[in-house]
């Protein structure tokens, strides 16, 4: 491959050249989602080891469950409604808190059991109301044309840290203990605090409703009358429902017969997605959105299926690579389109209603796996759900052409939006003057 060859595949850094506040967000979201993974490795080891039920650490998904659907979707009424550096900026503090208070905890001769459900369900909380206002946040600071490039940008912020987080918490709990990684994780907090507050004021706009069950019904209209935002979102839940196997991994390895492959198999998909990211481009001169989103989750779901029908492991740990790939190439593209086309008073919103789709799904997706594998087997669960994937994508396409049609040079949305931000860069320009 020729050197312009290869600079052609490295990541698009105008997102990052061109915003100073992108920068300061991106460092913000990269150093507080390594201190994350400190604690969503430190948190369930705390609850094995005080209560040994494999139960007990299962519910932690319960109780966040119910505030991630509720307060995801206030979180984009307030998000619309708010200013978004404030919400940001409070909910990462009260992040902050909440993991000072399990350093506490832990720091007790006899570590209370009941603070870690409820601080879970508080971050769950804070978290639902955070990543909408953080997803409305990037088109006011990211060009139009560049919002594909920030996408990919963004999705190697989290896939390094879904890569290497797990594996230097994993050696933080072993051998410093959890007070160690509950203290590390609150460090990480105030840093990203320090970073965010130095962002520009972001308030909501004008358009906007005040908070309300009435606000939150208008966003969800808009969602149903844009059949190809509709599609993005169906599209992932299918994807995420069919054919997430991560429940199943640890007896897939032991079908394997090869125990000691089980990290390698968690790290296979984010290291997958890893590789996406780092050589993301190419993402930038794609414009059919749309059918790459629907292409991605297709290979996806072959790929998921792959890993349940092969015998070698090491197959399998391909297999899984592949598609943590096709997830990374599919939720970039998502993000592209949402972040070019959805109107600025709607868009935390519809923010939350994306969080709810790429949140939930895999959520439901680990119950329907454990629950396969516990009446069919484990290996029958895993290539079953994925071709039932490639089959729920094939459906899906067929029924939304808007979104198999969608091109982000044609769009109507894509181009009304780029001429407001436009008009609006050009006012700003002329009153400064």
């Amino acid at each position: 491959m020729t050197a312009s060859g290869l600079r052609a595949l490295l990541p698009d850094l105008a997102p990052w050249h061109s915003s100073v506040d992108f920068r300061r967000l991106w460092v913000a979201g990269l150093i507080s989602n390594f201190g994350s993974f400190l604690t969503f490795v430190a948190l369930p080891v705390q609850i094995k080891e005080l209560t040994g039920s494999a139960a007990a650490v299962g519910a932690i998904g319960a109780v966040e469950l119910v505030p991630l659907i509720v307060f995801g979707l206030y979180g984009g009424a307030l998000a619309d409604a708010w200013d978004k550096r404030k919400l940001i900026l409070w909910t990462e503090a009260g992040l902050g808190v909440l993991c000072g208070a399990l350093l506490l905890n832990s720091l007790l001769p006899a570590p209370a059991v009941w603070p870690l459900y409820v601080i879970a369900a508080l971050t769950s909380v804070l978290g639902s109301v955070q990543r909408p206002a953080l997803d409305s946040l990037w088109p006011r600071i990211v060009a139009h044309e560049h919002m594909t490039a920030a996408s990919a940008l963004n999705s190697l912020r989290w896939t390094v840290g879904g890569v290497l987080g797990p594996a230097l918490a994993g050696v933080v709990v072993a051998f410093a203990g959890l007070p160690y990684a509950y203290a590390a994780d609150t460090l990480t907090f105030v840093v990203s605090v320090v970073l965010i507050v130095r962002i520009a004021a972001s308030p909501g706009a004008h358009e906007a409703r005040k908070p309300s069950l009435r606000s939150i019904a208008e966003g969800a209209r808009y969602a149903w009358s844009r059949k190809e935002l509709l599609g993005t979102y169906a599209i992932d839940l299918a994807a995420m429902f069919f054919a997430m196997p991560l429940a199943v991994l640890p007896f897939l390895a032991d079908e394997l017969h090869a125990a000691w492959s089980l990290g390698l198999m968690y790290a296979a998909v984010p290291a997958g997605a890893l590789l996406v990211s780092v050589t993301s481009g190419w993402t930038s001169r794609v414009h059919r959105h749309g059918r790459m989103v629907v292409l991605a989750a297709a290979l996806w779901g072959a790929a998921v299926a792959g890993a349940g029908a092969v015998g070698n492991v090491w197959l399998v740990l391909l297999f899984l690579a592949l598609a943590g790939a096709c997830d990374m190439v599919s939720g970039v593209f998502r993000a592209a389109m949402w972040n070019q086309t959805i109107p600025d008073e709607l868009r935390g919103r519809l923010a939350g209603i994306e969080l709810l789709s790429y949140s939930v799904g895999p959520q439901l997706g680990q119950v329907r796996s454990g629950g396969t594998a516990a009446l069919a087997g484990v290996r029958t669960s895993v290539w079953a759900g994925g071709l039932m994937c490639v089959a729920a994508v094939g459906v899906l396409a067929a029924g939304l052409p808007k979104l198999m049609s969608y091109d982000a040079r044609t769009d109507e949305h894509a181009l009304r939006l780029k001429e407001q931000r436009a008009a609006s860069a050009t006012a700003t320009a002329t009153a400064d003057a």
